[in-house]
Parts: structure tokens; sequence; C-alpha cells
């Protein structure tokens, strides 16, 4: 016996409610439980990936304001600031390998191809190991030469933090490769809830065992929690991986998956680059404090933005499987379909943000319930984004990584030379007003070259959800 949530809603309610509820609970049945290939995977990894982003959102947002108020404003300006430096650097120290992977391994699953499977999964980590090691000695070399240039208490964090690239670099390779599996909730669970959970726990028994509250305390407690959980992710992801391919004899293919990695490094440089610049420009031309107010109103934000993440999490391989069948009504159907499942709770969440915003805020500490206002701004951003779902994606499954490259690089331009012109005039009202614009530009950006590359309007007047006679 199945679960059903449209008749357990006719058991549980009353029947007119029932009735009203049931076209959109008979979707959600479909959607969760279909045998075809279209939503059975692909609807059941979002389903997972949004509810992991979810819990991670909320723990985000916990662990956020408890290291807010143990070591106040400034401190935590501190920790955000290279904290988000760090992550960047790690995941785009990845040259796109740990993107790459969720298009090539299941491509070479479905064909047979258990040679290249087997060469492409100890290729990425050896790979990533081996740049992101050198990307971190640049990067150690680099502070230690332009010290003088960094406002002293940064350096001695950012040393700890560059330290670190390698080990996020490995885990952010292990959760694509989990991805690529179809793992939603092994390759999500680590990184967006293991290592949250785990920063917390390891700060607050820093404290508790008399370590200062600084953000140099708070760097480190995250670099152990990063390693705890890459080894946690060695342990469960590595040995499911290699079942059957003991006895395969590894090939190689490294000059095709580096000229599909770069590409996809870019792209993805670009877009965590667009996604953080104003954090980053903020923290360059403000003081910690100014970091702190900013970094916490675009924490509350991402609950709005964790839809996107969620959707691109579980659909991204399904985009990979159409185009490589050959199949373009299907990933048109189903490319506009991932439209609804972005905007529409995107747009739902963004409702509930700046109803809840202020208090929200206020939980951070004295002075945070600044950034409140900024949220009108910042949201504009973020719902124009949602209203052409993972069109990014799309693009880079179906090998249009370059033109995707493209669009974002013209969109980073946008973001940065606007940052540029309106922090120093206006403050965080300035970067809040060069991310929604900037957000917009990328939104209308990919809709167009979708459309121009595949032939589909890929945005959310032409979205729709799927109708009951498709999904059996």
């Amino acid at each position: 016996m199945r679960f059903s949530a449209a008749a357990t809603a006719d058991r549980l309610l009353p029947s007119f409610l029932a009735a009203r509820a049931r076209p959109g609970l008979t979707n959600l049945d479909a959607l969760l439980f279909a045998s075809g290939d279209r939503h059975g995977s692909a609807g059941r990894a979002s389903l997972i990936a949004f509810l992991i982003r979810v819990l991670s959102a909320v723990i985000a947002l916990v662990s956020q304001v408890l290291i807010a108020r143990w070591i106040g404003s400034f401190d935590y300006g501190i920790f955000v600031m290279v904290w988000t430096v760090m992550v960047i650097a790690g995941n785009l120290s990845c040259l796109g390998f740990h993107t790459s992977i969720i298009r090539f391994i299941p491509e070479y699953r479905a064909r047979g191809r258990l040679g290249e499977l087997r060469g492409i999964m100890a290729t990425s980590k050896i790979f990533v190991l081996a740049t992101s090691t050198l990307i971190a000695a640049l990067g150690i070399a680099g502070v230690w030469l332009f010290s003088d240039a960094v406002e002293s208490y940064y350096v001695l964090p950012f040393y700890l933090g560059i330290a670190c690239l390698p080990i996020i670099a490995l885990s952010d390779t292990l959760e694509g490769t989990a991805r690529a599996h179809s793992w939603a909730a092994l390759g999500l669970g680590p990184i967006y809830l293991l290592r949250p959970l785990l920063i917390l726990a390891l700060m607050g028994l820093a404290l508790q065992l008399g370590y200062p509250a600084t953000g140099q305390t708070a760097v480190i407690a995250a670099i152990i929690a990063t390693l705890l959980t890459a080894l946690f992710q060695i342990v469960t992801i590595v040995p499911r991986t290699r079942a059957g391919l003991r006895q395969v004899r590894p090939k190689y293919h490294h000059r095709q998956w580096l000229m599909v990695s770069l590409p996809i490094f870019v792209i993805e440089g670009f877009y965590f680059m667009l996604t953080n610049a104003d954090v980053l420009l903020v923290g360059y031309f403000m003081p910690p404090g100014d970091v702190a107010v900013y970094f916490a109103t675009t924490k509350i934000l991402a609950l709005v933005h964790f839809v996107y993440f969620a959707v691109k999490a579980g659909v991204a391989q399904r985009y990979a499987h159409y185009a490589q069948d050959g199949n373009s009504a299907k990933l048109a159907d189903f490319a506009r379909e991932t439209v609804a499942w972005t905007f529409w709770p995107s747009l739902v969440m963004a409702g509930a943000v700046l109803l809840l915003g202020k208090p929200l805020l206020s939980m951070f500490g004295p002075g945070f319930e600044a950034g409140y206002p900024l949220l009108f701004v910042l949201v504009v951003g973020v719902i124009a984004r949602s209203s052409v779902g993972p069109a990014e994606s799309l693009l880079t499954m179906t090998g249009n990584q370059n033109i995707c490259a493209l669009v974002y690089g013209l969109t980073l331009s946008i973001s940065v030379v606007l940052n540029l012109i309106l922090i120093p005039l206006h403050g965080l009202w300035g970067a809040s007003i060069a991310m929604a614009v900037a957000l917009s530009c990328e939104a209308a950006l990919l809709a167009f070259t979708v459309w121009k590359r595949l032939g589909i309007v890929m945005i959310v007047p032409n979205a729709r959800l799927p109708r009951r006679q498709e999904t059996v």
C-alpha cells in the first residue's frame, strides 16, 4: 500500500475542501510516485532537494543568528567576509569538474560505458585536489605579498581559510558525484545540513572551552566542520560509486572532459561572483559592521532563493537525459514545468520574507533590523530570476555552456559596474539596487538565449504545471 495525498485528503477533510484540494494533490501524487521517467525521479529529487533546502535555510538562519550574537557584528562581518570568499574560491577551484560530472556520469551509465565512468570519477577527484591545492598555494602567497593592502583583522583569517580550499573543492566534487547518481539526499545533505550544524556546534564548544569570541575562532570552527563533512562524504559516497566497477579498466578522455568543464567553470565563476559581488564590494568599501548587516539581510533573502536551488539540483540530470535522447518535445515541456516549480513557490516565499523580515533580522542583534528596507529592493531581483527557472542548467546540460558563460560574463560586468558606482554614493542601498538590476538583466538574457538556441519560451507566462494524464 502506498501513501496518497489525494486519498488522505478525501478521508480527513470535509468534502467541499477535499474537492477543492484534489486536483493539486493528485498532481502531487503523480509527481512523487509516477513510474514514468519524466516526473518520477526528477520530481522526487526536486522535492528532496527542496526539503533539504528548507531545513538548510532554517539551520543557516539559526546558526548565523547565534554566531552573530556570540561574537558581535564587527567580528561576524569578518567571519562572513572571509568564509564567503573561501566557499566561492573552493567551488571555483574545481574548474567546473564538480558540475560536468553531473552530465557525463548519467550518460556513461545509460550507454554502458563503464570504463569512461570509472575514469571520470577518478579523474574528477584527483584533478580537483591538484588544482585547488595549487590555487591555495597561490592564494597564501598573494595574501603574504599584498598584506599591507589588506586590513590587519582580515590577514590571519584569510590564511586559515585559504588552507581549507582543497577540502571545500573535494566536498563539492563528491556532492556533484552523488547528484549525478540521483542520490539527492546524500548529495545535498552533508554540505547543506551537516556542515552548518557542525560549524554551530564547534563554535559553541570553542566558546565553552574559553576560546575568544572572534571571527578567527569562527573561521577555525568552519574549517574543522568542512573537514569532518568531507570525511563523511568519502565514507558514504565513494564506496557506493565503486559498486560494480572494481574490475573495470578505466578509460580517459581528458581533453573532452576539460573542454566541457572549463566553460562550466567560467559560468559558475561568473555566477558566484554575480551573486556575491555585492557582499564582496560592500566589504571593500565599508566596515565589517555594515558587511554584517548586509550579509544578514541576504541570508533572510536566501529563504526565497533556495526554491531555485532546489529545483536546479533536482532537474539538471533530467535535462541532460532528454537532450541525449534527442527528445526536444519532452525537453521543452519539462523545461516549462520547471519554471512553474521555481516561480510560484518563490513568490509565496517572497511574501513571507517581506512580512517577517524585520523580526527575523532583529534576532541577529541590535542594529541588524536596519537591513529590512533593503529586502524590498533585493526581492525584486530574486523574483525576476525565478521567473525563468533553472535556465542556465538547461543551457549547460544541452551543450550551450559557451553562450551561457557569455551571458553570465555580461551580467557580472553590469553588476560590478553598478556596485562600483552606487556603493560609494548610496552605501547598502546602492548595493541592493545594483543586485536587483543585475539579476533582472540575467533573467532577461537567459530567457532570450534559451529561446534563440533551443526554441523554448522559458519564462513564467509560458510555464505550466504537469497535467495528470501526462504523468501516468
